[in-house]
């Protein structure tokens, strides 16, 4: 009896011993896990920075394209006294891709600030190109 007692207990103390140096499966799954969800959250992250610049590029935010531009507001006379001013790169960016998607010229004008006359030279200018 005293004989099996102390098989067992140095069987019992070999697998302690050998379970210490042994690799643990759990933790090769939880720094899986981790780096997964690191990779996710790497991968969520560049989505909404690509996002972010596609809205800057289209001048997509959370302005209200249902108001009429500013320049209407005003009253002829003070419409014929301003000075043409540039038209910026994005705004045409703009008006070139609602045009190639099909959006009509009166809804791009409401959209993008522009007169009707402005987004009619935009998309010439990029005819002639």
């Amino acid at each position: 009896m005293l004989i099996v007692m102390l098989v067992i207990i140095g069987v019992s103390l070999f697998l302690l011993i050998l379970s210490l140096f042994l690799r643990d499966p759990i933790k090769d799954l939880r720094e899986e896990i981790d780096q997964l969800s690191l990779q996710q959250v790497q991968e969520l992250y560049k989505i909404k920075k690509k996002l972010k610049l596609l809205e800057e590029e289209l001048m997509i935010g959370e302005e209200d394209f249902s108001l009429k531009p500013s320049s209407t507001l005003k009253n002829p006379s003070a419409m014929e006294m301003d000075k043409p001013q540039p038209i910026h790169a994005i705004i045409k960016n703009q008006v070139w891709t609602l045009a190639a998607s099909g959006v009509p010229i009166e809804q791009i004008a409401n959209q993008s600030s522009l007169s009707i006359t402005q987004v009619q030279q935009i998309i010439k200018e990029r005819v002639e190109k």
